[in-house]
């Protein structure tokens, strides 16, 4: 066995061991190492504010005024020239977002620990469906959803994982691909079992037992007409939110698969793609041998069903950092589980099947904790290798939202994005140097 492979069988030895467990909940500034107030994080590669896409550039005016560094969007875009704010990839700093992926100093993020390697990981909080933060809205709906989230949410379920001693990421996924889930763009069983899971312990906090507060209300009439001029419990409202949301559970999941890609980054030799990441310009990879050097090309848009009123020239490039899940063997690469994806994205069941065939063909293992019923409890192709990639000319699947170009409309539809070839045909050049 070369050099190579012998890397290569470490790193995803490593991912596949790794245990990552949602442990608790913090403020960023207090728990992200290295975070700042003037540093504002976002999905992908590092980028400036002359290439941001609508929906980042958006996402970050509104980060200012949630922060309450701006009051509206000239007070914001002014601010951005001036230089007062710094700009840096979530991955830098071991955390990842959603769609825009921004993360501003105050508010709440998830923080799972690798309970086998070490070391912490982080992601923001869920909004729901609609207008939200990580499409670039930011009018006075996403921003006091924001604050019901840092303000109730969060601090409801810290003190429920705190009583709970932790919860399994690893074992949700595991137990999702078998209820028809990819854990990536169907979280419809991941979800169920979160809200399984940590429910009983959220009801015995004293969020459970208060049934009247001076804290932001939100609007659940759409969950149940109780909830019309009803004051309950912090808990009922926190257990509504999230029955009301299956992306519940994708902030932590995405948390738990960069804990698992993390463990297998750094090792001598190795080909093995432990960050792919889009900020809605560029799409970029980094390789486990090469340390934190980016390889990046420009994102492609991509290819699936769009919303009523919406059509493919509205599509904005892709984005987000939520395609880690692909880059530890679920996502796009366990499509054979979640056959009904296909209504959401485009396609028929057999494409489904084929693709998670195909990334066979680009990756060094099946992954021992991650089966498909379907496929004889087959383990889902992990361990993307830049390699393979490159002489098989076949660029890994990954399933996604597709945003608006314009910041604030929000999601407009789900396919499937190709990455650009480019960017591991770099990776290999420096490889072989």
């Amino acid at each position: 066995m070369s050099k190579i492979d012998q890397a290569n069988q470490e790193a995803v030895e490593k991912m596949m061991k790794s245990r990552p467990v949602w442990v608790d909940i913090g403020k960023a500034r207090d728990v992200i190492p290295g975070m700042k107030d003037n540093l504002f994080l976002h999905a992908g590669p590092p980028i400036t504010w002359d290439r941001m896409s609508g929906p980042l550039k958006g996402a970050i005016i509104g980060g200012l005024i949630y922060e309450g560094k701006a009051k509206d969007e000239s007070e914001a875009e002014k601010i951005v020239t001036s230089g007062d704010i710094e700009f840096a990839p979530c991955h830098h700093y071991n955390t990842v977002g959603p769609m825009a992926g921004v993360t501003t100093p105050s508010q709440m993020v998830f923080i799972v620990e690798d309970q086998e390697w070490g070391g912490l990981t982080f992601s923001n909080m869920n909004e729901g469906y609609g207008k939200v933060l990580r499409y670039g809205a930011y009018d006075d709906e996403v921003l006091n959803r924001l604050r019901w989230l840092d303000n109730v949410y969060a601090p409801c379920l810290k003190e429920a994982v705190k009583l709970a001693k932790g919860v399994d990421m690893k074992s949700i996924i595991a137990q999702a691909l078998h209820m028809g889930d990819d854990a990536h763009n169907r979280n419809r069983a991941t979800t169920s079992l979160f809200i399984r899971t940590i429910a009983p312990f959220i009801v015995e906090t004293e969020f459970g037992k208060e049934k009247d507060y001076d804290a932001p209300r939100l609007d659940l009439s759409n969950v149940s007409e109780y909830f019309k001029g009803n004051k309950a419990s912090i808990a009922s409202e926190v257990l509504a939110f999230m029955h009301s949301n299956d992306l519940t559970s994708l902030n932590s999941i995405m948390a738990a698969c960069k804990s698992m890609a993390l463990a297998a980054h750094g090792i001598e030799n190795s080909t093995i793609v432990t960050t792919l990441a889009r900020n809605g310009t560029d799409f970029g990879i980094r390789v486990s041998s090469t340390g934190d050097k980016w390889f990046t090309a420009p994102a492609n848009v991509p290819d699936g069903l769009f919303f009523s009123g919406f059509k493919s020239s509205d599509a904005n490039r892709d984005i987000g950092d939520s395609v880690i899940t692909e880059t530890v063997g679920v996502g796009g690469f366990a499509m054979a589980a979640a056959p009904a994806i296909v209504n959401f994205i485009g396609g028929t069941p057999a494409d489904a099947f084929d693709a998670t065939n195909e990334m066979y063909e680009i990756t060094v293992a099946e992954n021992n904790n991650f089966n498909i019923p379907a496929m004889d409890f087959k383990g889902t192709p992990t361990g993307i290798d830049v390699r393979k990639v490159v002489e098989k000319n076949i660029v890994p699947r990954i399933n996604t939202g597709i945003a608006h170009k314009e910041a604030g409309i929000g999601q407009v539809g789900a396919g499937i994005v190709k990455p650009p070839m480019e960017m591991f045909i770099d990776a290999l050049k420096e490889l072989a140097k």
